[in-house]
């Protein structure tokens, strides 16, 4: 818990009709390593090195699941009293444990050195030292890093910044290249694999993702390059992205029938797609996607919801509450607000709904038990304490692990704001109206 001056002001100009109330007190995040539970699944030939505490490790194997006896592509460099201390030389620490690592897990293409909040604290500095170690383990093994540090910071942006520090490492695409298209953000391998069947329908066959599969998918990027965010809190990316002279897209994003049509239709769009073409390859899954909302509308739609601050996702999933969902969203309250990368969700949105950006958690908690939600969105330090006191709560958290972008998963994303109505539906705490 980090506790800053308080400052709240409106302004009912920003990122659309919505008024927003910009809050500076006590607030609570969940940390940015927790970003390489999702990203070792996806680089498979990736290694994440966190170096920090003895904290930081018991905190990605729990957030992980993995049993003592598994191979996982993560691990941390555990700084010791004599380190915090400087009676220990970090630096050839550090070398000696990458050689080790590396000598031990040949497979590992790529290593990433991620700073934690103690590394920060004592300036050790991964960006000089994953040079060096680069440039010693170079044609076997590239080396980069990145801050997953929860200083001041919330869960989604570890993800953040090391699609920045990927896009330094990006080859240059020629001047003469054909337009491309790069995905940015992490995609479970099914999502992704949806999405590529349907830009190569709508003719858009030079596309890449980042991150890929394995270290060497590093897509070319120029003034050609044309780049879809698939997460909304991408913004440091984005603008390392924009450097390298790419043009970042503005489009709502693909959560529900709404958003990944719209998503879809901004590629289209760039790419020249006919429209007749974009409505012909669309139909189905647009069909399916309403389809699997509806079974879930029954116990949703009349119902609110409040969303405290914790992914930046919090805009999107209101979005998709409200209008496909049926829902009243009563405040959606977000991290940050990136205005541009925003702006086609806010516009969406209904006027009334309050925007919230920053935190004061004890202002928000007076807001949410006065308005007593159907359900709140909260991360998880505040789940069991507002389950406490009988409100219905869902991990924010929980968004960011389930692969929910798309057609094929509009269902299954209603399903989780669902469940634990349903839950307390079959324990008999739920009246005729989903008031608990």
């Amino acid at each position: 818990m980090t506790t800053q001056p308080r400052a709240i002001t409106a302004d009912a100009a920003a990122c659309g009709p919505q008024a927003v109330l910009r809050e500076r007190g006590q607030h609570e995040v969940f940390c940015g390593l927790t970003s390489i539970i999702w990203l070792h699944r996806k680089v498979q030939d990736a290694f994440f090195l966190v170096v920090g505490s003895r904290t930081c490790a018991h905190l990605i194997q729990s957030a992980a699941g993995v049993m003592i006896f598994a191979e996982p592509r993560f691990a941390t460099a555990v700084m010791e009293e004599k380190d915090l201390a400087g009676l220990a030389d970090m630096n050839d620490e550090l070398d000696a444990v990458v050689s080790r690592l590396l000598s031990r897990r040949p497979d590992i293409k790529m290593l990433v050195l991620v700073g934690s909040c103690p590394s920060e604290v004592i300036k050790l500095d991964l960006a000089r030292a994953a040079k060096r170690l680069d440039a010693v383990h170079k044609g076997r093994t590239r080396v980069m890093a990145y801050s997953g540090s929860g200083i001041e910071t919330t869960f989604t942006q570890g993800e953040d910044n090391f699609l920045a520090a990927l896009a330094a490492d990006l080859p240059a695409e020629p001047a003469a290249a054909a337009p491309s298209l790069i995905v940015a953000g992490t995609l479970a391998d099914a999502v992704e694999d949806q999405f590529r069947r349907t830009l190569a329908a709508l003719g858009i066959e030079r596309v890449s993702f980042l991150p890929g599969r394995n270290a060497s998918a590093l897509p070319a990027i120029g003034a050609n390059t044309r780049v879809l965010l698939a997460q909304p809190y991408l913004g440091t990316a984005a603008a390392a992205l924009e450097r390298r002279g790419a043009t970042v897209l503005s489009a709502p994003f693909p959560l529900g029938e709404e958003g990944t049509t719209a998503w879809l239709r901004t590629a289209a769009d760039a790419f020249g797609v006919p429209a007749d073409q974009f409505e012909a390859v669309t139909a189905a899954g647009r069909a399916r996607a309403v389809k699997a909302v509806s079974l879930y509308k029954p116990m949703l739609a009349g119902r609110s919801a409040f969303f405290f601050p914790d992914s930046q996702m919090e805009p999107s999933l209101a979005r998709f509450l409200v209008r496909e969902a049926g829902m009243h969203v009563l405040e959606v309250g977000s991290p940050f607000l990136h205005k541009t990368h925003l702006a086609p969700e806010m516009a969406l949105l209904p006027a009334h709904v309050l925007m919230s950006e920053g935190q004061d958690v004890d202002t928000q908690l007076d807001r949410v038990r006065a308005q007593r939600p159907d359900i709140t969105i909260c991360g998880m330090g505040l789940g069991n304490p507002l389950e406490a006191e009988g409100l219905t709560t869902k991990w924010s958290i929980e968004f960011a692990f389930t692969p929910i972008q798309g057609y094929e998963q509009a269902g299954d994303l209603a399903e989780l704001f669902a469940r634990p109505l349903n839950r307390k539906k079959a324990l008999g705490l739920l009246d005729e109206r989903g008031a608990a």
